[in-house]
């Protein structure tokens, strides 16, 4: 599947918070969307996932332009994992998941054995399966997080969009969550804050600034000293990390 946005703008309340953004993710690729708060990540995003309407520009899958598809067949094809989940009504940790199941369905159906296969399968590889029973009300911020993706795992996508995944996760399961994401095959597009998470998973970003995409570029490339320090106005150090191999960001206080 291939996503593309081409010269994507957002108006809200008369201030453009997206001006002109473009950007593609082909295939299975794992593309980071970086940028301070403020810099317009969830607003794109959510154009992207018919949450907020576009003022100008297109937003095509495989080339269809989204306005012309139902949001149940949208709903199919991509995936969201968001930074807010709270509730109106209470639903247990499996009826959460469940929920992914829906675009699969006509109205009234039931929930069949292969949709409860399908959801215990998604708790199992997000480590929650002796949660299913659980209020998702009762649970912390970390597990409510992991329990959205497992309803994105049950919805069987072919991409996934996530806005900060890993936010109220403690280290473990930041990288426990970006590698179930990672081994699902999929195209992925992921607002993230933590550089060095996207150093490690992305292979590709798009870095936004006052709403428009400033740079873009194979990860490693992009992200450099020079460039945080003119997005996020804070000096660090660029470097390959001994074990690993891989770059990695240390940043150094003002203090």
């Amino acid at each position: 599947m291939e996503l593309e946005t081409k010269e994507v703008s957002v108006t809200l309340s008369r201030k453009e918070i997206v001006k002109q953004a473009s950007l593609q993710v082909r295939d299975n690729a794992f593309v980071g969307l970086l940028g301070p708060n403020g810099s317009g990540k969830t607003t794109l995003l959510k154009s992207i996932y018919r949450v907020l309407k576009p003022s100008g520009g297109v937003i095509r899958i495989d080339g269809a332009d989204i306005r012309t598809m139902s949001h149940r067949e949208t709903a199919k094809r991509m995936g969201v994992v968001s930074q807010f989940n709270a509730l109106s009504f209470d639903f247990t940790v499996e009826e959460m998941v469940l929920m992914g199941r829906a675009p699969h369905k006509r109205a009234f159906d039931r929930d069949t054995e292969e949709d409860y296969r399908i959801a215990e399968d998604a708790l199992r590889r997000v480590d929650m399966l002796d949660f299913r029973d659980r209020s998702f009300q009762t649970l912390s911020g970390g597990e409510k997080q992991r329990i959205i993706l497992a309803r994105a795992l049950a919805q069987q996508v072919e991409m996934l969009i996530l806005d900060e995944p890993t936010n109220h996760l403690d280290i473990k399961y930041q990288i426990q969550i970006m590698d179930v994401v990672k081994s699902m095959g999929v195209g992925v597009l992921a607002a993230l804050h933590d550089l060095n998470l996207t150093l490690m998973y992305c292979t590709y970003v798009y870095v936004l600034k006052d709403g428009r995409i400033i740079a873009h570029g194979p990860t490693e490339e992009v992200i450099t000293e020079q460039l945080i320090r003119d997005v996020y106005e804070v000096d660090c150090a660029v470097a390959r990390h001994p074990v690993s191999g891989k770059l990695s960001v240390t940043f150094f206080s003002t203090l």
